[in-house]
């Protein structure tokens, strides 16, 4: 079993010995660390903290244990129940909260649950926040409030997610007569999760008439490995071409990250998806846009193309609205799929994604495949390496930023190295005895390379056994 605490929530496989698995336990005494530090910053009223799930398994017991543990320590529960982490992240400021968790293990297996932590803002809580929470979950003398001043739980029906899509709407840049005009024919893959009761109820209100939903009821078996990648996708890449339709839409299990399918069958990639989406928006609103270290050079050249300027930060959802902030930027994202639009909340949103991807496509008149080509060429390789006793993750990155001493280096979240046709990007785990090694070129011989020349010289150094 698994159970992995961290300034952004605890995270684990469900079940097992208290501190080794994600079990009530654990999961009580993290919640009230979190109850009591909303509470150390709104003291002068009772708080309220929204609470939401997606649709795995353990989802409803965990969130039952949530909202009636942040009820006995004295805050006001906004219980959404099946919804998304966008939706929780837009109902935290609409309904005036002063916080949110939202029961999540993203992209992980059916097997894993977690807790999202969001601040008064509806944003992902910061490292210094997250410590605090820490700290106080762990303390022997939180005291709980007597019987009268216990917290009070209220249903908010429809999981806040009509008024996100209402949201998205109203956005700028979202042509809803234009989407419908384009008469696309649509494949959902929703993973059977919450993303069966979001996208279709988006689509139907961007005027999409012909929608067929694959694992579409939110009961948690779901039917594949739910991380969007190629491999775990085939049937809903074959019901694209089967069906002739123009694309198909694919979202993880709490509709944070977004992939589509051209309709070809193909994957239009991940990598593509803050791409494409930049491409449309930059033209229109103007301004710096933030990616991740690890995500494509294709944001820059794109951004650049419009007279743009980009700005990346360390991988985590947190750094990247941190750096969109410090930067005035108008769109921000990482490489997973994950778009960011400031003007409607600081988080990935899947749901806002869609609807910016079909207005582009329906005003431009392009095919996904189409767009695709258009786009800068990249091709990425992504490496891992176990670390051997006396080889510590420290010691290999200061060696690498030797080894690669001549070229420009990022040291903000590992090692980037960028090269003049390329990068690499190489960091340590923080959950396991590993390194990941991320590599990009405008071509697959290239990234994978420059992926092998780094594991060369890695291997070389597990080999002569250096203590670093």
């Amino acid at each position: 079993m698994t159970l992995i605490k961290s300034i952004s929530g605890i995270r684990g496989t469900v079940g097992g010995f208290p501190g080794e698995g994600l079990t009530p336990l654990d999961v009580v005494k993290f919640t009230s660390g979190y109850a009591f530090w909303v509470k150390e910053k709104f003291p002068e009223f009772q708080p309220s903290v929204v609470v939401g799930r997606d649709g795995r398994l353990s989802g409803a017991l965990l969130q039952g244990i949530v909202a009636n543990t942040l009820a006995a320590c004295g805050l006001r529960v906004l219980l959404l129940d099946y919804t998304t982490t966008p939706s929780v992240e837009m109902a935290v400021k609409g309904l005036r909260a002063q916080g949110g968790i939202i029961l999540t293990a993203s992209h992980n297996p059916i097997e894993w649950n977690a807790l999202k932590l969001l601040n008064a803002e509806g944003e992902f809580v910061s490292a210094e926040n997250g410590a605090r929470i820490l700290e106080l979950s762990e303390s022997p003398r939180i005291e709980f409030p007597a019987w009268q001043h216990l917290g009070v739980i209220e249903t908010h029906p429809g999981g806040y997610i009509r008024e996100h899509v209402e949201a998205i709407l109203k956005h700028p840049l979202v042509n809803p007569a234009a989407v419908a005009a384009a008469n696309f024919r649509v494949v959902v893959d929703a993973i059977n999760s919450t993303g069966g009761l979001a996208v279709p109820l988006l689509l139907e209100a961007l005027g999409v008439r012909e929608v067929e939903v694959l694992n579409a009821t939110p009961m948690g078996h779901f039917a594949h490995n739910p991380e969007p990648l190629a491999e775990h996708l085939q049937e809903v890449c074959k019901k694209v071409k089967e069906n002739g339709a123009h694309l198909g839409i694919v979202v993880d299990p709490d509709v944070d990250r977004l992939a589509f399918i051209q309709e070809d069958g193909v994957m239009f990639g991940e990598e593509n998806t803050l791409v494409a989406v930049a491409r449309y928006y930059l033209k229109h609103r103007p301004g710096p846009v933030v990616n991740n270290l690890s995500s494509s050079r294709a944001l820059r050249d794109v951004a650049s193309a419009l007279g743009c300027t980009t700005h990346s930060a360390p991988v985590g959802e947190v750094h990247v609205v941190a750096r969109m902030k410090e930067t005035g930027a108008v769109l921000g994202g990482e490489g997973n799929g994950g778009v960011i639009v400031p003007e409607l909340h600081y988080g990935r949103d899947a749901l806002a994604g869609i609807a910016l991807m079909l207005t582009s496509l329906a005003l431009e008149k392009k095919s996904l495949s189409a767009l695709r080509q258009e786009l800068p060429q990249y091709e990425m390789a992504k490496k891992k390496v176990t670390l051997p006793p006396g080889l510590s993750a420290d010691g290999l990155l200061r060696a690498l930023s030797a080894h690669y001493s001549d070229y420009p280096q990022n040291h903000e979240d590992g090692l980037k190295v960028d090269f003049p046709r390329g990068w690499l990007h190489i960091r340590k785990s923080n959950t396991e005895p590993i390194v990941r090694i991320y590599s990009e070129a405008p071509s697959r011989t290239e990234a994978e390379q420059l992926a092998a020349d780094c594991m060369h010289y890695v291997d070389e150094l597990k080999e002569n056994a250096l203590s670093l």
